[in-house]
């Protein structure tokens, strides 16, 4: 009696079919005719079978995202549709080298600022638990909040980082933004501020008043609808969604105190703070003084 051949396994992607997945996969669900963004490993299981006619179980295609093409689970990050992308990049190209050179030609601090808010309910994230075991965050269900006004400052001689911040009880207003930057201004001399476009900066008459008398201290804008620009930006991001994350504060009182050290353990890590300076992807500042 003749032996049977065995057909063996089934053959699976080669690298070529590998590179052509990732082209795929990175023109978005939507080309693939999905109504929105999202890559499933259900979706990716499907595209694969469509595409290179090898049927996989998606428990199986997420090992060979993560293991094969380096592709991880993902929050995207949120883009506004007014943004103009080559505005922003004409921006960090021109502008923003232009603004490092002319503050330090006036040995002005370069001050990166902002304001946010924080919110006495938590911020939720994924924490580890055992299966079947959902944790449960007990926290008030309130708008209750507090607001910070904070920079990133750069000094023009050796480019070292610095945090200043400050936290009230109430939303930030322009009297406050005019306090914030006359105390900056005491401290460290000249300062180029870079913010964004809101009505609380320059446009407001309280704080147009204070710049016309006060010639040491120039305002830049960056770009619109282009928040990630901001190094301040990592500052928020790292204590709201990072260091605070599933804190269920008591009171306001709590969550101040956990914000004001959360602060202060950024500002006394210049590592920190030249981290948050590179995720902004703007030019270095030794390449923009040249």
């Amino acid at each position: 009696m003749a032996a049977k051949v065995h057909p063996g396994p089934t053959p699976g992607l080669t690298d070529d079919d590998l590179k052509r997945l990732a082209e795929l996969l990175l023109q978005g669900a939507k080309a693939h005719g999905w109504h929105n963004q999202l890559w499933t490993v259900a979706r990716v299981a499907r595209l694969i079978e469509h595409e290179f006619h090898i049927r996989y179980h998606p428990e199986h295609v997420r090992e060979i995202l993560k293991r094969r093409l380096g592709w991880t689970s993902q929050k995207p990050r949120r883009k506004a549709r007014e943004r103009n992308d080559k505005e922003v990049a004409r921006w960090v190209g021109d502008e923003f080298p232009r603004i490092v050179r002319d503050a330090f030609r006036r040995t002005a601090h370069l001050v990166f600022l902002d304001e946010s808010g924080f919110f006495l309910t938590p911020t939720v994230r994924r924490t580890l638990a055992p299966r079947g075991k959902t944790p449960v965050l007990t926290g008030w269900d309130r708008r209750d909040r507090l607001s910070a006004i904070r920079a990133i400052t750069v000094s023009p001689v050796v480019a070292r980082p610095n945090l200043f911040f400050e936290v009230f009880d109430h939303t930030v207003h322009a009297e406050q933004v005019v306090a914030f930057l006359a105390d900056l201004h005491r401290r460290l001399g000249p300062l180029t501020v870079v913010w964004d476009r809101g009505a609380i900066h320059d446009k407001s008459g309280c704080v147009r008043a204070w710049l016309a008398g006060h010639p040491g201290v120039v305002t830049e804008k960056f770009p619109g609808y282009a928040p990630d620009l901001n190094p301040d930006e990592g500052v928020w991001g790292w204590t709201k969604y990072g260091r605070l994350s599933n804190l269920a504060a008591n009171d306001t009182d709590e969550l101040w105190d956990h914000v004001i050290d959360e602060l202060g353990t950024a500002k006394s890590s210049p590592n920190l703070l030249k981290a948050f300076i590179r995720e902004a992807r703007l030019p270095s500042l030794s390449m923009a003084a040249k």
